[in-house]
Formats: structure tokens, C-alpha cells, sequence
């Protein structure tokens, strides 16, 4: 079973995450509500993937994003925003995010982009 870590400064949007994963048979093995906390768990979870907001305060997704990838090349992330312009899904994806997903989650939109990057 995949463990899969949601970064999300939204309670409600880190529950709604949970309840969809959870539904369709996947592990969350933690929550963080910033890039800093996100940085941290995953160096001591190592989840298979991490779904991460852009948007957070003291770090942001796309900060977060980065050093990941930097220690862990083979890390696989999904950024998700309320703000889907273009150019930031350009720049998550050219920053190493395997995919974009636009808030509100719609589930199957979810599961699909979980189970092709988790491929």
C-alpha cells in the first residue's frame, strides 16, 4: 500500500484529502501544514508521495518542492492550488512536481493523478 504525506495549510483541506485517499485504499501516513513541517516529515517518513499546496505561510509548496527534490531525487510530489494559472503549473512542474491538481479536489481527478504517478 502506497504512504502518501498531505501538505496543506487548510485543516479542512488536509481531511478531505485524507477521506478521498483513504477511500480508495491508500496510507496516509502523515499531515503537515507548511513546507518547513513537510520537509521534515518526509525526511523521516519517506512516503512514496507527497500532495503539497503551493500556497502556505513560513514555507511555501514550491520551497518545500525544491529541497526535496534536491535530497531525494526520486521523490514523487502532486502540487495542488486554489489558483490554477498556467505558470505556476509550469513552474511546479519544471521545479519536479509529477503532476498539478486545481482546488476544490474533485476526486476522481485525484485518484486518477495519484494512481499514474504512483505507476
Amino acid at each position: 500500500m502506497a504512504k502518501i504525506l498531505i501538505v496543506d495549510d487548510a485543516r479542512f483541506m488536509r481531511k478531505t484529502l485524507t477521506a478521498i485517499l483513504e477511500n480508495s485504499h491508500y496510507e496516509v501516513v502523515g499531515e503537515a501544514e507548511n513546507g518547513r513541517q513537510a520537509v521534515e516529515m518526509y525526511r523521516e517518513l519517506q512516503p512514496d508521495l507527497v500532495m503539497m499546496d503551493i500556497t502556505m505561510p513560513e514555507m511555501s509548496g514550491m520551497e518545500a518542492l525544491r529541497i526535496i527534490k534536491k535530497e531525494f531525487s526520486d521523490s514523487k510530489v502532486i502540487m495542488c492550488s486554489a489558483m490554477g494559472q498556467q505558470k505556476m503549473v509550469v513552474d511546479a512542474i519544471e521545479a519536479g512536481a509529477k503532476d498539478f491538481i486545481v482546488k476544490p479536489f474533485d476526486e476522481s481527478r485525484v485518484i486518477d493523478a495519484v494512481s499514474r504517478v504512483l505507476a
